[in-house]
């Protein structure tokens, strides 16, 4: 055990500059952002008509999109881990697409798909009345597309690594297929699924690509906090530095809250 900790404990000089190069790499913009914030106006800027329509607009449109990736995304999750489906592989890639395509990339597939002309969006339009595009609705459907991989990929490996023995004994004393998910699969992946409902929400909070692509930058109706950052850098800088201080905050304590479940997770 002391030599194995001795063996962890030895830092190699090749690897530990390029190590502390990425690490500054990495730090030292956030810390740039820190630095230059205006904390002397900053209590005044947080409470600006405009900071605080894009915040408002920002968590309400952030927290419908992750109620919808819970909705569908808990159930495509389970199909992928247990449902014995042909190409399976496939599907999983095609769910994990947003997580490497540009978002700009998706907000015009959205835009193209759901618009006026588009195959779905010209009978929402013609039978319902509805149209996404350029719309608060529109901001949720964007933040939603690019933020459900990260559910279905955490509620996944949940399921990955639940045993099943507890189902296939919930199953022989007669219960159900839905109460043996109720009762016994749901608290076992609960951990997994907060870990990406929270993920998904930070997610969808800090969208931008297909944001402004398919619901425009139209202020108090789809100017979230990042669109805001985007308007505020030529016209207020001290504006976009308060909102991107925001954004900081909110990803340093959403990586912090997670940090334990990753570690259990990879260990």
């Amino acid at each position: 055990m002391t030599t194995r900790r001795r063996a962890r404990g030895r830092l190699p000089l090749i690897l530990l500059v390029p190590a502390l190069l990425s690490l500054a790499f990495l730090v030292v913009p956030l810390a740039g952002l820190i630095i230059r914030a205006p904390w002397s106006t900053l209590p005044s800027q947080l409470l600006s008509p405009e900071v605080g329509e894009a915040l408002r607009l920002s968590l309400v449109c952030a927290s419908l999109a992750t109620v919808i990736c819970l909705v569908l995304g808990v159930p495509l999750a389970w199909v992928l881990a247990r449902g014995e489906l042909r190409g399976r592989g496939v599907l999983r890639a095609l769910v994990t697409v947003p997580l490497v395509l540009p978002p700009v990339v998706g907000g015009v597939a959205l835009l193209l798909v759901l618009g006026r002309r588009g195959p779905i969006g010209q009978y929402l339009d013609s039978w319902f009345g509805i149209s996404l595009p350029f719309t608060t609705a529109g901001v949720v459907i964007a933040e939603a597309f690019v933020a459900m991989p990260f559910l279905v990929i955490s509620v996944e490996g949940a399921l990955r690594a639940t045993d099943p023995r507890y189902e296939e004994a919930a199953a022989t004393l007669g219960a159900s297929r839905w109460l043996t998910f109720r009762r016994v699969t749901l608290p076992s992946i609960a951990p997994g699924i907060v870990a990406g409902t929270v993920l998904c929400w930070a997610r969808a909070l800090g969208e931008f690509g297909a944001t402004i692509t398919f619901a425009g930058n139209f202020p108090g109706e789809t100017t979230t906090m990042p669109l805001a950052v985007y308007l505020a850098l030529e016209a207020d800088p001290d504006a976009a530095i308060v909102l991107s201080m925001v954004l900081l905050i909110v990803s340093v304590v959403v990586l912090a809250s997670l940090r334990d479940r990753w570690i259990r997770g990879v260990s």
